[in-house]
Formats: structure tokens, C-alpha cells, sequence
């Protein structure tokens, strides 16, 4: 057999965005891979947006068997697929697409991904009150899958009322939404507070009024890395009792994409160690 029809045995997954070259997808799916013995590539793709439709076709006769989609693509990529789940509509984005003869199916790994890894953290939302600081498509993503652990009260919060209350007519009925302004929040405690903001990413953080965190709360950011570093500084000042990063969000995303694509459940664990010691 030659060299050329080896390589067409490999199954091939990838990760599209712009920019890309960044993302820890591939060495993560790599360790997943290894893991289990199986011999696959997994490639960071980079996609202008006006060449999406285009390159999806491509990937797709390239014989790609499943691709995680990031920014800037996860919101108009569910228009590009012949169906779309249940957990990826109701989060208004698709990371995750599963090939099929003639397409793919678009999914939603990240709020999967938040709550394996508050329950591996062993931090609980169940009866408690839960502040979600931002209110774009990454606390989109999070409102559902938190709602359904049963929070006591999940508030919503972002500098202007009007994205969280969008977000709280969205999921009416859903659970106990409260969408609030920053400055509002005054006087507010919380059992847990989750930083769905992109403030971390400039070197900054929401301007909040005073003490929002109850003695022995928690606090959990879905950036990590140097973007975590303004958020886990406010977190201190709050004396919070534990404060974590999204990296072990990130990587349980990425597992349940690769149970999605090839029905295994990785080792988070493992892959997490190997991670932070890099």
C-alpha cells in the first residue's frame, strides 16, 4: 500500500477559526488520541469568514470527519449545516460539526463542557445563587446547561439592561433567570460567581460595586492562561474560598466532541495534568 492511500486510512478532524494557530485543540485531541491508540490528525484550520461556506465543501470532500468551530464562526456556522441539536439552538452557536455523507451536523460541546467540569471541580450550582458575569454568546451557551442543575436563583449581568434582559425573555420558563446591570448587583451575595466576559483577554475586568461573593464561595472563569489573571485577582479580593480557570472547561468541551465523533470518553484528568505542565 503506498504512502498516499495510508494516509486516506487516517481519520482527519480539525479546529476552524480566525485567528486559530493559538488554540490547544489539537494537542489536546493528540493526547486523547494517544490514549486510546488511535492514529488520527487534527489540524488547526484558519478561515477568513467570507470563506466559510466554501472551505466547509472543501473540508467535507477533503474527507474531514469532524471539525470544532471557535470565533469568529460559531454563531452564523449553523446556517451551514443540515441539521443543528437541540443544545446548539437553544445556545444560539455550533463548536462542534459531525459529518455525514452529504454535510454536517452542527452541535454545542461548551456548556456540556461547564458543567462536567464544576462537577469535576466539585463546585455546586444546585440550590444555589449563581452569578453569570456578561451576557454575550458564551453566557448564552451557559444559561441552559446551568438552569438545569437547579440553581436557587441564576442572575444574568452586564453593563447595559439590555442584553441580559434579552437573554432572560429567551429562557423564560427555563428556571430562575434574573437579568441585572453590573451596578445593580450592589448588595447582591452569591454562592458562585462565573466570568462568562471577554474582559480578561484586554487585561481587565467589569467595574462591579463591592463584595459579591458569600464566605466560602467560589469563583470560576471560562478564560484561562493570561486571560484568567484579572479575574482571578478580583476573585482574591472577594476571599473566595476557590477560584479556577477554564481550562479544564476547554478540555471537557473538547471530550464530549470526541465522544460525539467516536463514542470513547477520554481522560480528562490525565490530559488536564499534562496540560499544566506544559
Amino acid at each position: 500500500m503506498g504512502a498516499a492511500a495510508e494516509l486516506r486510512k487516517i481519520s482527519r478532524y480539525g479546529v476552524i477559526g480566525q485567528p486559530v494557530a493559538h488554540s490547544l485543540s489539537p494537542r489536546i485531541h493528540a493526547l486523547f488520541a494517544k490514549a486510546f491508540g488511535i492514529d488520527l490528525s487534527y489540524e488547526a484550520i484558519e478561515i477568513a469568514p467570507a470563506d466559510l461556506a466554501a472551505r466547509l465543501q472543501q473540508l467535507h470532500a477533503d474527507g474531514y470527519s469532524g471539525i470544532n468551530v471557535t470565533l469568529p464562526h460559531k454563531a452564523v456556522v449553523a446556517a451551514l449545516c443540515e441539521g443543528v441539536s437541540e443544545r446548539a439552538q437553544i445556545a444560539g452557536a455550533v463548536n462542534c460539526l459531525k459529518r455525514t455523507d452529504s454535510g454536517w451536523i452542527g452541535d454545542n460541546t461548551d456548556g456540556e463542557g461547564l458543567v462536567r467540569d464544576l462537577a469535576r471541580l466539585g463546585i455546586a450550582v444546585a440550590g444555589q445563587r449563581v452569578l453569570l458575569l456578561g451576557a454575550g454568546g458564551a453566557a448564552r451557551g451557559a444559561i441552559d446547561p446551568l438552569l438545569a442543575l437547579h440553581p436557587k436563583e441564576l442572575v444574568v449581568s452586564s453593563r447595559n439592561p439590555w442584553k441580559p434582559e434579552a437573554l432572560a425573555e429567551q429562557f423564560k420558563g427555563r428556571g430562575p433567570l434574573r437579568p441585572c446591570t453590573h451596578l445593580a448587583l450592589k448588595g447582591d451575595h452569591y454562592d458562585l460567581i462565573i466570568n462568562a466576559t471577554s474582559a480578561g483577554h484586554a487585561g481587565g475586568m467589569p467595574r462591579l460595586p463591592g463584595p459579591l461573593l458569600v464566605e466560602g464561595g467560589s469563583c470560576y472563569d471560562l478564560s484561562y492562561g493570561k486571560a484568567h489573571a484579572p479575574f482571578a485577582a478580583w476573585a482574591q479580593q472577594q476571599s473566595a474560598a476557590k477560584t479556577d480557570d477554564g481550562l479544564g472547561m476547554l478540555v471537557e468541551q473538547a471530550a464530549v466532541s470526541f465522544e460525539i465523533w467516536l463514542g470513547k470518553s477520554p481522560d480528562v484528568e490525565a490530559v488536564l495534568a499534562a496540560l499544566r505542565t506544559r
